[in-house]
């Protein structure tokens, strides 16, 4: 699963409960699971639409174990995905080690603006699920 950004100047979407599908202007269409819940207005900045799709669970467990191994934590170490490498006791280049690691892992290639953005294990995990996703396309 992958982030989807995309801007356009107009949008038009309601959600009703058991309603799967809404349809948004130049996107086909977008689902949205509502699980019989009833959404209150949605308001967004003019001109943006954003879905976010999180990574795999496999996926974010590969990250974790690279992050213990170059952070040298122990088992007992609570890390999961909201984890901040920072409050990990990450510095700059233990962070470069991380992406490297992760590069080596998932065969993918991070540059380095796209690395700087990288604050979370989710980050870092979603960021592999689009890399090789775009790798395939």
């Amino acid at each position: 699963m992958a982030s989807i950004t995309a801007s356009f100047t107009s949008l038009s979407c309601s959600l009703k409960p058991n309603q799967a599908f809404n349809r948004v202007s130049k996107l086909g269409s977008v689902s949205l699971s509502t699980s019989g819940k009833i959404f209150p207005s949605l308001r967004m900045q003019p001109g943006s639409f954003r879905v976010s799709c999180a990574a795999k669970p496999e996926t974010v467990e590969k990250v974790i174990k690279i992050v213990r191994e170059q952070l040298a934590l122990t088992d007992e170490s609570e890390v999961a995905g909201h984890s901040k490498f920072a409050q990990l006791g990450a510095d700059s280049l233990d962070t470069v080690e991380i992406v490297m690691g992760l590069e080596e892992e998932f065969g993918i290639s991070v540059e380095e603006e796209t690395a700087q953005a990288i604050l979370t294990v989710q980050d870092a995990a979603d960021l592999i699920e689009k890399l090789i996703e775009n790798k395939c396309d």
